[in-house]
């Protein structure tokens, strides 16, 4: 089995390599690509030494599966073509997301939604990910009717230069800023560019890929991203209104029944989903499950995942594994 990895050197594609290496996905040949100044180069993989290629090279090495963590305008211009060569593209960025042609997969909740003739996968975005694996099991259980959620993003899911200028900040140093202010020692309360209707891309790709992912138009999302000055993961503070209430233990025992999910969730021993923690692992991670008294069948919870894992790296590669233990690498 040939595995192409575009985008290889970035931050999530060097996430990826982690991933792979740990995972259950047979590879046979890898085939890392990245850009012009990085050809040539060798990276690492399960102990040997792979020279990195160009997209077009990986292209016609005809691999049967491509990972894609290059950004949407690469995405945009090469997933099809890996596609002309019947090669299954899994993309982690967002130029496909919202393409009605295209499913919007995180394996535990909707992998019913790929067919054999879906050679495009997208990946979601890192918050919607960690939110739905929560949420997956909870509207297929009781139905949920509205969604509050306010998120904690690592500068890990700006990139590279976002951690950098946390770094020099910390150290009291004047570089490359990837954001118009400081980091260090604040928040700042946008993630990506903002729209002309008042929210960030951010906030609405929460929005429009929950109801994708869950088939839902009727459910109702609103959402704030704030930007933090945490390198492990992201946090999310989510108020959810169910249409059928069975109590809190029924909600926990539905959370709790989802694969990679893990309840940490006992206040008297202060235990609580915290982004140094979730650092490096695969699962999402949910607490402060409570009742939000406030309102009818409403409760409280806080979703804690590695942005750069469960986030982009581990889900992407999961699809990849489930393409390939239902037959759909065979061309």
């Amino acid at each position: 089995m040939k595995l192409a990895l575009v985008g290889a050197t970035g931050l999530v594609g060097t996430e990826m390599i982690k991933v792979l290496e740990e995972s259950a996905l047979h590879v046979d040949v890898f085939i890392p690509t990245a850009s012009e100044k990085s050809i040539g180069k060798e990276i690492l993989f399960k102990g040997k030494k792979h020279k990195i290629v160009s997209v077009e090279d990986a292209i016609a090495m005809k691999p049967d599966v491509a990972i894609f963590s290059a950004g949407g305008d690469a995405s945009l211009k090469y997933a099809p073509k890996f596609a002309e060569v019947k090669c299954k593209v899994v993309d982690n960025s967002s130029a496909w997301r919202m393409n009605t042609e295209v499913p919007l997969v995180i394996p535990e909740i909707n992998s019913d939604s790929i067919s054999k003739d879906n050679y495009i996968i997208a990946n979601p975005n890192c918050s919607t990910i960690q939110m739905l694996m929560v949420l997956g099991p909870l509207d297929k259980k009781f139905g949920v009717l509205r969604v509050v959620v306010s998120t904690y993003q690592s500068v890990t899911g700006t990139g590279v230069k976002a951690v950098k200028q946390l770094e020099d900040e910390e150290q009291g140093i004047e570089g490359e800023r990837a954001y118009k202010h400081q980091i260090y020692r604040n928040c700042i309360p946008q993630c990506d560019s903002f729209l002309d209707n008042g929210y960030t891309k951010e906030e609405m790709k929460l929005i429009n890929e929950t109801k994708k992912i869950l088939n839902n138009d009727t459910i109702n999302v609103t959402a704030t991203a704030v930007r933090v000055p945490v390198v492990g993961g992201h946090s999310e503070s989510v108020n959810i209104t169910l249409k059928n209430d069975q109590g809190i233990d029924a909600l926990r025992a539905a959370i709790a029944s989802c694969p990679g999910v893990i309840i940490m969730d006992d206040p008297e021993t202060f235990s609580y989903p915290m982004p140094i923690n979730a650092k490096g692992k695969n699962e999402v991670f949910v607490g402060r499950i409570r009742k939000d008294f406030s309102a009818e069948k409403s409760y409280n919870l806080w979703i804690v995942a590695d942005n750069l894992r469960k986030g982009a790296a581990t889900n992407a590669i999961q699809i990849a594994e489930w393409l390939q233990q239902n037959g759909h690498l065979n061309k």
